[in-house]
C-alpha cells in the first residue's frame, strides 16, 4: 500500500531575501512557514518527511525545526551540495549557484521508497493543497507505462510579490491536465498588468487567472530513475552553454516528458491562498496573514508541543 512521503526543498541560498528565508519566523511563536507545511501534511496523512538542506546549516536546521517535529512525523535529512554530480563531472570553475530543484530531489533519492510530494520550504500552500496531493499519491499505480504526475496549481495573481520579480512555472491546461509548463523568470506586476521579461529583454504579458506551479508536485517512485538518467544530458548541455547559472528544474523536466508523451500531469486546484517569501519585505504581510489564521483557530497557538 502506498504511504506517500513529503520532500521539502530547503537548500536554497535565498539571494534576493539576503539570508536563510526557510528559517524566517512568521508564526505566533516564531515558527517558519515550513512548520505550517509540516503541520498541514501530517493532518493530510503524511507520516514521513525528508528535508533537503545544505550540510553547513544542518545543526541549526535540526535544532530549530527537525528536533521539534520528529516526535510527530518520521524525519530524514538529505544534503544538496554542488559537488554531488555523476561520475566524471566536476563543478565548473566559479559556480556557486545550486543545481536546481531536479538535482535537489536526486540528492534525496536514497531515502525515497514511496510515491512522494515535493514542496519549497518557504512557500505556504494551505491545508487543502496537502489533502488533494496526498489523496492523488495514495492512488498511484506502481506499474504504469507512463508517468502519472500531479501538480497543485495556483492563479498567478495570487502568487506575486509586491516587492520585486519572481519565478513561476507558467502552465497551459487542457481541462484538468497540463499541456505544457515553462519556467518564466522576472515576473512582476506593472500596475494592473502582469508581465515577465524574456532572455532578450522583451516584456511579455501574462493573463490574470493563468495557472502556475509553485513546486507542489506529486511523483511516482520510478520518476527518480528518470531524473537520474536525464541529469548527465543536462550537464553536458549546461557545461557548454551556461556553466555558471544553468539549473536542472522540475518544471522543465516535466515539460520535456509531456512533449515526449512519457507523462501526464493532473492539475489539482487549491482552494487556499498561497503565501511566500522572496524578499525581506514579504515577511511582515505573510506573518500577519498566518498569525490571523492562528487567531481564527485554523492552527494552534503552538504548532508542535509534547
Amino acid at each position: 500500500m502506498n504511504k506517500p512521503i513529503l520532500v521539502i526543498m530547503a537548500a536554497g541560498i535565498g539571494s534576493r531575501f539576503g539570508g536563510l528565508k526557510q528559517m524566517a519566523p512568521v508564526g505566533k511563536q516564531g515558527e517558519p512557514i515550513i512548520e505550517f507545511s509540516i503541520h498541514d501534511a501530517i493532518e493530510a496523512g503524511f507520516e514521513k518527511v525528508i528535508f533537503i538542506i545544505k550540510k553547513e546549516i544542518e545543526d541549526e536546521f535540526r535544532s530549530l525545526i527537525g528536533d521539534k517535529v520528529k516526535d510527530f512525523i518520521e524525519v530524514e535529512y538529505a544534503f544538496q551540495e554542488l559537488h554531488m554530480l555523476p561520475k566524471g563531472y566536476e563543478v565548473p570553475e566559479g559556480r556557486i549557484k545550486p543545481w536546481g530543484t531536479g538535482h535537489a530531489v536526486l540528492c534525496a533519492k536514497e531515502y525515497i521508497d514511496q510515491p512522494f510530494a515535493v514542496i519549497n520550504a518557504d512557500d505556504y500552500y494551505g491545508k487543502h493543497a496537502f489533502r488533494v496531493i496526498y489523496r492523488n499519491l495514495k492512488k498511484q499505480a506502481m506499474d504504469d507505462k507512463i508517468y502519472r504526475l500531479s501538480m497543485v496549481g495556483y492563479q498567478i495573481e495570487n502568487t506575486l510579490s509586491d516587492h520585486g520579480h519572481v519565478t513561476r512555472g507558467v502552465c497551459e491546461l487542457s481541462g484538468n491536465f497540463l499541456e505544457s509548463i515553462v519556467e518564466r523568470m522576472q515576473i512582476q506586476k506593472n500596475g494592473n498588468i502582469i508581465e515577465y521579461t524574456d532572455d532578450d529583454g522583451k516584456k511579455n504579458q501574462i493573463e490574470k487567472g493563468t495557472t502556475v506551479s509553485m513546486n507542489l508536485w506529486g511523483f511516482p517512485l520510478r520518476f527518480l530513475d528518470e531524473l537520474g538518467n536525464r541529469f548527465p544530458v543536462f550537464l553536458d548541455k549546461a557545461y557548454k552553454e551556461n556553466p555558471i547559472k544553468a539549473e536542472y528544474l522540475l518544471p522543465t523536466i516535466v515539460n520535456d516528458l509531456l512533449h515526449q508523451e512519457k507523462a501526464t500531469v493532473e492539475v489539482l486546484r487549491s482552494l487556499d491562498k498561497w503565501y511566500g517569501i522572496t524578499y525581506k519585505e514579504d515577511l511582515e504581510p505573510v506573518a500577519v496573514a498566518i498569525q490571523t489564521m492562528q487567531d481564527k483557530g485554523d492552527y494552534p497557538q503552538v504548532l508542535f508541543s509534547k
